[in-house]
């Protein structure tokens, strides 16, 4: 359920209504795809894992946090012998990469992907803006070494830039503000280094591209890539994969929201969204909770009486 309904049916002191939760597979999903390869990125996101050999302790993705999203995460292993490709989903490798892709992609049907891979010998959560469609790839770790096809992406010219498109600021900002001993930032001026952690986020902004649109049955909306610090432990990664996870869910539901102000996704701006509102006004310089962005109309980060004076303006009452 949306968090922003909930709040506001808990308010207004009505009776909830079971909404069925989204599965891969399900009609129009609500399901968030990431991805990892390297240690910390495949331990910090194995609680979201559905495999029971990856995730013993069982799935923690469905109905995340009473968000109204389902997380699937996927990630290689690697056991004594297998180090550095490993073995499982997402190898680290051109070839099984791409092979993987496509079929994971088919099931889940994300409205959102969020490819990690290790980064610099340090504690850093960089976050990418580049992505290309690169002719030339540094060599991995088995013949063939590069990408078949390369470039891998056949409808764009070599070179074609794929911007991220995740809050790539907002992400920073609230990782740095969780005090984790992370670094947080977004690397503006560089691509994502040539190998396989560009190969994979590539792949991540192209699928997003490919299925933008209102149309596309499958519409995703939303992708990019981010680097994790080499001696970041898998307990901080998993803790900024979550932040991470609720601004990036706050982006998809002012995406797919539509209306200014109309919190619960159902076409209105009324009482109900009144009700939420209420519940994210932090006032003047505060700061409004992941979920509250729908009503932060000026972009200032707090919900205060200015926004108050533009949610009146929306309001259409129920129909």
């Amino acid at each position: 359920m949306n968090t922003l309904r909930h709040r506001a049916i808990v308010f207004a002191s009505v009776i909830t209504l079971g909404i069925g939760l989204s599965h891969a597979g399900a009609e129009n999903p609500h399901n968030i795809m990431l991805t990892g390869y390297w240690p910390p990125t495949n331990d910090m996101l194995r609680k979201f894992s559905t495999n029971p050999k990856q995730n013993p302790d069982g799935w923690e993705g469905e109905d995340w946090e009473g968000r109204g999203y389902d997380i699937y995460a996927f990630f290689p292993e690697f056991p004594d012998g297998t180090w550095p490709i490993g073995e499982g989903d997402f190898e680290v490798d051109y070839q099984d990469t791409s092979e993987d892709w496509w079929p994971i992609t088919a099931e889940v049907r994300p409205v959102a992907i969020i490819t990690f891979s290790r980064g610099s010998s340090d504690m850093s959560w960089e976050i990418e803006m580049n992505q290309f469609n690169r002719l030339n790839w540094i060599a991995d770790f088995e013949r063939p070494f590069f990408p078949t096809p390369s470039p891998p992406d056949g409808s764009v010219p070599a070179e074609t830039l794929r911007p991220s498109s995740l809050p790539v600021e907002d992400i920073a900002f609230r990782v740095n503000l969780l005090h984790l001993g992370l670094t947080a930032f977004v690397c503006y001026d560089h691509d994502g280094g040539g190998f396989l952690s560009e190969f994979i986020a590539y792949h991540g902004v192209w699928y997003r591209d490919i299925h933008l649109e209102p149309e596309d049955e499958f519409q995703c909306v939303t992708a990019g890539h981010i680097h994790v610090g080499e001696f970041v432990s898998p307990r901080v990664g998993t803790l900024a994969a979550e932040e991470t996870l609720r601004v990036v869910i706050g982006q998809i539901n002012e995406l797919l929201g539509g209306l200014p102000g109309d919190g619960d996704s159902d076409g209105d701006v009324d009482l109900f969204d009144f009700a939420a509102f209420t519940t994210c006004v932090t006032g003047p310089g505060g700061l409004a909770d992941t979920d509250c962005g729908i009503f932060n109309f000026d972009d200032d980060l707090d919900v205060d009486w200015t926004d108050f004076g533009a949610f009146q303006l929306a309001f259409t009452g129920a129909p």
